[in-house]
């Protein structure tokens, strides 16, 4: 965890960069990549269009930064599954209480998947739900990734509850 930030000018700018993302995943989640531009990243945080370009270099680099943040929450939630019960939770969690978040995670991925200079983010996405996989179903670990990506897809698209995440997960072997 960052170490808190006690300037006062300081967090005003880390509270700013943090709604323009923030705005941006909700831009993402409702309309796609393609809706992500300065103005209206700037609208929907409230802020002046000025700021999308003081805090990052470029719209592509806010919805590269997006990326990298939207994988660090998930190769880390991830990593705190120890067990199926656990695992249920979570993809239900999604599914439930952030799906428009979710929607936006997977058109960042699309976009990582287009593009070879993001193409790392994907590749750790994979390593963690690869390890995860492997710690809880070693025999059956490569069914079990390929289950548990179909569940946060089925979360983000159609919504998905958790006695259906647990029958999914039972079928592929926890």
């Amino acid at each position: 965890m960052p170490p808190e930030i006690t300037d006062g000018r300081l967090r005003k700018g880390a509270a700013r960069r943090r709604a323009l993302l923030d705005a941006a995943l909700r831009l993402v989640g409702r309309s796609g990549v393609a809706a992500v531009t300065q103005r209206a990243v700037a609208a929907e945080a409230g802020l002046p269009p000025s700021a999308v370009l003081y805090y990052f270099a470029s719209v592509d680099e806010l919805l590269v930064t997006g990326l990298r943040e939207v994988n660090d929450r998930y190769v880390e939630d991830l990593s705190t599954v120890e067990s199926a019960d656990d695992l249920a939770g979570l993809l239900a969690a999604y599914s439930a209480q952030a799906r428009l978040l979710t929607i936006a995670e997977y058109d960042l991925y699309l976009l990582a998947a287009r593009r070879p200079d993001l193409r790392d983010e994907l590749e750790r996405w994979d390593r963690a739900l690869d390890d995860l996989a492997r710690r809880l179903c070693p025999d059956r670990a490569e069914l079990l990734a390929a289950a548990v990506n179909g569940l946060y897809l089925r979360a983000a698209t159609s919504g998905i509850d958790r006695a259906t995440v647990v029958r999914v997960l039972e079928a592929a072997g926890l």
